[in-house]
Parts: structure tokens; sequence; C-alpha cells
């Protein structure tokens, strides 16, 4: 790294990209990670940072752009830090997240196993059916810029829903009609710390607004300006979260208005969701991920299904219209009792929840004899622990179908998973979140017979 020095100018090639979204150029041996640069493009680039195994640099110069290069819709890119990929055609970024993921396959997991494809979003923009705004210190209300906590004032966002937009922004009027005062995290002080927004297939919406108090100013007129706003709002909830630090919800709840969740459909199926319910924020998505988790499970009306990490059950009730028997598991308490209550509505009787953690409950069953013959797991970014793997290997389920939407995690997993007999047969990636960098992905796992083939 001696070669490289702060505010040198450098010439190289963008080879591809690092699982943040950034360019990597390669000088001298040394890797450069590149904000905005698009693969094969050559760019004069000037490094910002040296560290010890890497460098940070910016474009100076791009000596010949990349048709895969596009202007960015969104006015905020580059301020905001909610997408990554708004310089690249939709086209590259599938290719980027598809590597990125098979990349984890080959060089975390120690496979040689290809990534069969990448799902993309037939309509890339205004997917996200929940929404999570932060509200700076002067009342402003948009997200935070990329590696801070300022936000950065969004009247419209590209990927969020508009009736989402149009009901923090209602929520922004009240605040600065009624002199609200916003929450500041460096001293504690203010009131409102973030707008919650959920909307259905329906074109409904679920609005919640979180506090550091258990009441707010003027509620009839917060209500009033947000049905103003979006005249399909069921309901407006008062989240309270007195605590320093990061966590976005806290545990209390009261309704100002209208009701305290809202009916969605999914996979044919309805659910009902609370404010804090799990569901996959990409519906239309979600149902292509789900599709492609049911085909590799592989099910014919007669197998034993266990899912862990069920979340309010909409994989396990998934699973269960194609299986003889469906068990979901789950740590969080509020979605286990949502997960039982979607299945009387949706009156599937051959599935059972059981609230617990994941490797508990995994432990619990298969002290029990349970012998599932497929298990899924869709666990959050830090992937299962050893023991989950233990437990599940030691059921000796004829196949395991991981949902993962972190590719380093799953690599790991998937390695050790080979340690104890299964071995990964079927990958696919899915773009669950497009214009960012994350991606889900799917992979089936095949116990491995005496002979060393799978199953």
């Amino acid at each position: 790294m001696e070669k490289l020095r702060e505010g040198g100018v450098y010439t190289g090639t963008v080879e591809g990209y690092s699982s943040e979204g950034l360019g990597i150029v390669r000088l001298d041996g040394a890797v450069v990670f590149v904000p905005r640069a698009v693969r094969g493009e050559t760019v004069d680039l000037r490094i910002t940072k040296v560290m010890k195994t890497a460098a940070a640099g910016e474009i100076v110069k791009i000596h010949r752009p990349s048709p895969e290069r596009t202007e960015p819709e969104c006015p905020y890119y580059g301020r905001c830090g909610g997408c990554d990929f708004q310089h690249l055609t939709y086209t590259e970024e599938l290719w980027a997240k598809r590597q990125r993921v098979q990349d984890a396959l080959t060089r975390i997991g120690g496979t040689d196993l290809q990534v069969e494809e990448i799902l993309g979003a037939k309509d890339p923009t205004h997917y996200r059916n929940k929404s999570q705004y932060p509200v700076g210190v002067d009342g402003s209300i948009g997200f935070f810029q990329a590696r801070s906590h300022r936000v950065v004032p969004i009247e419209r966002c590209l990927i969020q829903s508009e009736l989402s937009d149009q009901t923090a922004q209602a929520v922004a009027s009240w605040m600065k009609r009624y002199k609200v005062p916003a929450y500041d995290e460096t001293t504690g002080k203010g009131l409102i710390r973030h707008v919650y927004v959920r909307v259905n297939r329906a074109g409904e919406s679920l609005c919640c607004v979180v506090a550091n108090g258990r009441q707010v100013p003027r509620e009839p007129e917060l209500a009033a300006l947000v049905r103003s706003a979006a005249p399909r709002t069921v309901g407006v909830v008062l989240n309270t979260n007195t605590r320093r630090g990061n966590v976005i919800l806290g545990e209390k709840y009261r309704t100002i208005w209208g009701q305290d969740f809202l009916m969605d459909t999914l996979c044919g199926l309805t659910f009902k969701l609370s404010v804090p319910s799990f569901y996959q924020v990409n519906r239309d998505q979600a149902e292509v991920l789900y599709g492609k988790a049911l085909e590799y499970a592989g099910l014919t009306g007669q197998e034993t299904v266990l899912d862990l990490y069920c979340g309010t059950g909409t994989i396990t009730l998934c699973l269960a219209a194609k299986a003889g028997r469906a068990i979901g598991a789950e740590i969080v308490a509020p979605a286990i009792r949502d997960a039982r209550e979607n299945a009387a509505r949706n009156g599937v009787e051959n599935v059972e929840f059981f609230c617990g953690d994941a490797s508990d409950v995994a432990a619990k069953l298969e002290r029990e004899g349970l012998r599932p013959d497929v298990v899924s797991v869709d666990p959050p970014r830090k992937g299962l622990a050893p023991e989950v793997i233990e437990s599940v290997a030691a059921m000796g389920p004829a196949r395991v179908v991981y949902v993962s939407c972190d590719p380093a995690t799953l690599g790991r997993d998937v390695k050790r998973f080979a340690q104890l007999g299964y071995q990964a047969v079927r990958a696919c990636a899915v773009d669950m979140f497009p214009g960012t960098r994350h991606v889900e992905s799917v992979v089936l796992l095949s116990k491995v017979a005496a002979g060393g083939e799978p199953i």
C-alpha cells in the first residue's frame, strides 16, 4: 500500500462490485473501493483514504462511460444513504447482485455450485410496503445520509410507496403547524423520532408515529391531517420509545384513531399485520421468493416440514398448503400470536407454531424425536448459530431450504452444513430490494448418502 498516497490520482479499470455496492479497482495489487463506479470503465480516481489492506477513492474522470451507466432519476441520490445502484441500469444491477451471491458461495462457502439465475422485479420502483422515516432534530423527515445520522429531507422516494411519502409529509406538516418538537438523540430531549407507515395491496395504509413520550400534542389534528393526505388510512398509532439508541420501535402502543393493524394478501393467503410484525417489504418479489422456496422443498403433500424463524407464518403457511404437516418456530411472541391467527383465518389446520429461540426449539424437537422431511430456515442477517445447524442436521431431513438476506453468512453456513453431511445442490438469487445493494437468495441443501451423493 506504500505506492498509493492520499490525494494521489491514478488510472485503473473497474473490475466489479463490493458487497457494499462500491466499484472495485486494483492498483498494483491493492484494492480500491470507488463509489458510483461501473464495471468495465477506465477511470482516473483520487485516493481519499489509505487503509492497511485497501484504499478508498473517488472518480475524477471517466475515460469512456459504460453503456450500463445511467443518470439517476432520484434527485437525492448521493446524499441519501438508502440506495446504492441508481447509477446502473437494472440489468447491470442484477448482474452485480447475482455475482455477489456467487462470490459468497464460492469464496466463503467453498462450493463450486453455480447460482442458476437472479429473478428481477417487474417494476423496480415504489415497491416497499413498509417505510420508516427518521425525523431530524429540525423537524425534517426523510432518510439518513450514508454512514451518518444526519437526516436528508425527502418528499418523494422512488422505492417507497407514494402513500407512505404522503403520510410522512402530513406528519411533518402537523409538527410544523403545532410546533411539535423533534427528538434530539444527542440530548435525549424532544418528542418525535420516526414516522412508520405500512401499506397493503388494496391501497390502504397504517401510520405509526414513534415518540419520546406517552402522548403527543394535538392528537385529533394529527389523525385528521394523515387521513386527509391518505384517505384510505385505517389507523393512526402512537408508539412510545424513550430509550436512547438506534432501536426504532419501543414496546408500548396506543391507537390514536382507527385500528392498530392492517390486512394484506400474499400467495393467496390473508395476513394480519400489526406495526412490529415481520413481513417482506416487497410483496410481489416475496411471492417470487416463496415460490422458489416451495420449488426447492419438493413437497408432494405427505411430508413433515419444520420452518425456523417463521415470523408471522408466511412461509410456513405456504409450505403447509403442499405438505402433510408444517411446524413453525419464532422467538418473537407477538409474531407467533399473529401466525396462529393467520393460520385460523386462512383455514389452515395442518400447522402448529412454537415460540422460542430457533436453537432451543430445534434442539427440543430433535430430542422429542421429530424427524422432518424438509427444514426451511429464513434467519436474520447474522445467519444461523452453529447449534441450530447441528440440531437441524441431527434431525436428518432429506432437504434443507435456506432463505437468506445476507450472502456472506449464507456462504459461511453452507460450509458448516457441508461439514455435517449436507451439500448445496441448487441456488437462486431474488432481487427483493431494487436500487439497493441488498439481495435475497435461496439455496437447496441435500443430505449426502453413504456413497457421497446427494439424496
